[in-house]
């Protein structure tokens, strides 16, 4: 089943030509009928399918859909609308952003597709340090896996210039424990949301994700 059509893509690429409060009020029905209501129904599909993988996923579309208004009092960049809609599903869904599941993005230049720990707490970074030091070879296998290799590539992030020193050594190993950030994602072409196998491309890169997600996971919450 197609849950978008030409009109999303066509949708974003006039929004961000004419990203005023006028222009979206006098084309609301349009952005009503061909981006929020599919994306509010494909992702109560995605959170149906992925809960059957992991029953922890017990949110709404609404946990996890992310408003279109951008918040603009602290940026220089004034315009009022994202160019694009987003949404993370997870157990915590986007009041987590540190919780691995899948973030998705789509606008008229790309479907963006992202797992992992985006924004780990200090201790939740302590603690997928300390996995990591305690089972280099098991994380590199992980990360080396075919199936994550094919889908993602490798994991991405900022890193930390300092790590603390019983991390030092292990870092000469797997540099990847000076990260501060975890994620991995895919940019695939913006037509993707216009296949009828969406629901099962996504659910592909889910599953791909999973052992590496599960080890972060667990990393976190011990």
């Amino acid at each position: 089943m197609a849950y978008f059509t030409k009109e999303f893509l066509k949708f974003f690429k006039e929004l961000e030509k004419n990203n005023q409060r006028e222009w979206f009020h006098a084309n609301k029905k349009r952005y009503e009928e061909h981006v929020k209501k599919p994306f509010e129904e494909f992702v109560a599909v995605m959170i149906d399918k992925m809960q059957a993988i992991d029953s922890r996923i017990m949110i709404t579309p609404k946990d996890a859909i992310f408003r279109i208004h951008r918040d603009v009092r602290f940026s220089k960049d004034k315009s009022p609308y994202k160019v694009q809609v987003s949404g993370i599903i997870s157990k915590g869904g986007r009041k987590d952003m540190s919780t691995p599941g899948i973030y998705l993005q789509l606008d008229h230049k790309e479907f963006g597709i992202y797992s992992g720990a985006y924004m780990p707490d200090k201790n939740q970074l302590q603690g997928i340090r300390e996995a990591i030091a305690s089972d280099p070879k098991g994380f590199k296998k992980l990360i080396s896996a075919k199936a994550f290799v094919n889908k993602f590539g490798t994991i991405q992030g900022e890193q930390n210039k300092r790590i603390p020193k019983e991390f030092k050594e292990i870092a000469e190993e797997q540099p990847l424990i000076a990260n501060k950030q975890f994620y991995y994602m895919a940019a695939l072409p913006a037509n993707t949301a216009l296949d009828d196998k969406l629901v099962k491309t996504v659910l592909d890169y889910y599953k791909a994700s999973i052992p590496v997600s599960r080890f972060l996971s667990e990393a976190m919450s011990s």
